[in-house]
């Protein structure tokens, strides 16, 4: 069976996709989607294809769509309003005021803790969750515990870019997973 085209979106995270050696430490690979952002085609082309109908995620099956911090709040807001849902935000520790719950989860170069504010949408909801990359998939393991946690359904997982090779999928193989572009 003849392997699919690639989507508009996909073609076009491949031609602007930014990549940097070494950043933020020395061994990294750093892959930058903020150009994808920029060029307003591009970045109408992912968010249609992360709020896809017809894929088990459609607006009806979903109360709210969660970000990451910092490029998945970028995704959220534009997928949210192109859904006609909410948007929640999944910070870094420390961002936020008042009552928040935290999910602490290792980096392919470190440690870092996420937080949100339970309590937001009624029990049960059915919340997808969207970030820019997954690598080895512990922001977003942490982002979805989070959700669970607060009393929400994770309905899926969307993602840009995925890294190949570095156990991310694994690790969520809990939900369902997709990712535009696979390097």
């Amino acid at each position: 069976m003849p392997e699919a085209a690639p989507s508009l979106a996909d073609t076009f995270v491949r031609e602007l996709l930014d990549s940097y050696p070494d950043h933020p430490r020395p061994g990294i690979l750093f892959r930058d989607l903020t150009p994808v952002f920029a060029n307003g085609a591009a970045f109408r082309a992912v968010i249609e294809e992360l709020t896809a109908p017809g894929d088990g995620t459609d607006a009806a099956d979903y109360l709210a769509i969660a970000g990451v911090e910092a490029r998945g709040f970028l995704l959220a807001s534009a997928g949210a309003y192109r859904s006609g849902c909410g948007v929640l935000a999944v910070r870094k520790a420390g961002k936020l005021p008042g009552v928040v719950i935290g999910e602490t989860y290792d980096l392919e170069y470190g440690s870092a803790c996420l937080e949100m504010h339970p309590g937001q949408l009624p029990r049960g909801s059915r919340v997808l969750l969207v970030d820019d990359l997954l690598a080895t998939g512990g922001t977003l393991e942490a982002a979805a515990t989070l959700l669970e946690r607060s009393g929400y359904i994770v309905s899926g997982i969307r993602i840009v870019l995925e890294l190949e090779g570095l156990g991310g999928r694994d690790r969520l193989s809990a939900y369902d997973v997709r990712a535009i572009c696979t390097v």
